[in-house]
This record gives C-alpha cells, structure tokens and sequence, in this order.
C-alpha cells in the first residue's frame, strides 16, 4: 500500500477551492450527529442491516436513516449491498474511506479524554459565575 504524503499546513499557499468546498461539506456531514452515530455503529458492528442499525442509534427515526446513509453513501463512506431475495435483504457497512474518516474522528476522543476536566471546570465556573 503507498503511503500517502504528510502534508504540513501552510496559512500561506493557494487554497484549492475543490478542497474547502469538500471540507466544508465535510464537517457539516459529520457535524450531524446522526451520521457520526451510523459511523461508530457500522465502524463497531461490521455489516449491519437497516433494522439493525436502527436498533443500534438510539432515537434515529427511520427517514433520518435512510438520509444519512444515503448521504453516506454518495460520499463514498458506506458501502449498500442488496440481495436479490424476496424480501429483499440490504446491508450497509464502511468502506475504507468511511473507515479512515472515523479514524480522523477518533482524534475528538483523545482530546476529550484529555481534557475533560478542564471542560468540565470551565463549564462550572461559567455557570456560577455574577
């Protein structure tokens, strides 16, 4: 497998407007938490049916599921795969490029961890504040 070249941020080079188009729509997708949600799920579980994955992310109604796999889906994050069986018999599951975006999201995690404390404090000191 090539690895990929580590890039280091320079505030100063042209900006590929492509690319902040993308990122943009980006972090609004996994803004939402939905998809953040069918993400862990599907990155925790392997292949999981629609019924199971409903089951999984609490308080998903069944369109906001259907969206955001679909969604998913047109990213290239989420692989859909139908049986020809009556009923029919679909699957969802990460492809490596949803993979890797959990992989960047775990990053969130760490920090969390982190800094819990510290949110947690400022938090409280902000609330109690005259």
């Amino acid at each position: 497998m090539p690895q990929t070249e580590k890039r280091s941020y320079d505030p100063e080079a042209p900006v590929d407007p492509r690319v902040e188009t993308l990122v943009n729509e980006l972090i609004g997708r996994v803004a939402d938490k939905w998809t953040l949600l069918v993400l862990e799920e599907l990155d925790e579980h392997g292949t999981c049916r629609f019924t199971r994955l409903a089951q999984l992310v609490p308080g998903i109604s069944q369109k906001m599921l259907t969206q955001t796999l679909r969604a998913m889906e047109r990213d290239g994050l989420v692989h859909r795969k139908v049986h020809p069986v009556i009923p029919p018999k679909v699957e969802y599951s990460l492809t490596a490029l949803g993979q890797s975006l959990g992989e960047a999201f775990c990053g969130v995690w760490h920090w969390a961890e982190a800094h819990l404390c510290e949110v947690e404090a400022a938090r409280t000191a902000f609330d109690t504040r005259d």
